[in-house]
């Protein structure tokens, strides 16, 4: 049995295209952030982009299907400082306000996301 999401927004309201499109926003913004982009090169980017939208579909209130836990370690072993990392998920945060995504669940996304920092 799968996880069950951990955050207080209804996911039906995203839908698993908003939550791919939030994930293409927030990479393309990493990837166009001349600091963080080196990190980017030889990664295979669609298989980030899939370990990105599980965790954050869970953080959202979706469900993580058939694993134990979410992919939450997508951004670890990329070697970013934990101020890089901080700058990932404030670019996701972004994301999720032009998206209209509730406070409370755009907290959800960071801290799902920010316990990766220092890992």
């Amino acid at each position: 049995m799968g996880v069950t999401g951990l955050g207080p927004y209804p996911i039906e309201a995203l839908g698993s295209a908003g939550v791919r499109d939030a994930v293409a926003r927030w990479l393309r913004l990493v990837a166009a952030d001349a600091e963080l982009a080196p990190y980017l090169i030889g990664v295979d980017r669609a298989r980030l982009a899939g370990h990105l939208a599980l965790t954050l579909t869970v953080a959202l209130g979706g469900p993580a299907g058939d694993i134990a836990r979410p992919a939450a370690g997508a951004w670890r072993g990329l070697g970013l400082t934990e101020e890089q990392h901080r700058r990932v998920v404030d670019y996701l945060a972004g994301v999720l306000w032009a998206l209209d995504v509730p406070a409370g669940a755009v907290d959800a996304a960071r801290r799902a996301f920010a316990d990766e920092a220092g890992a």
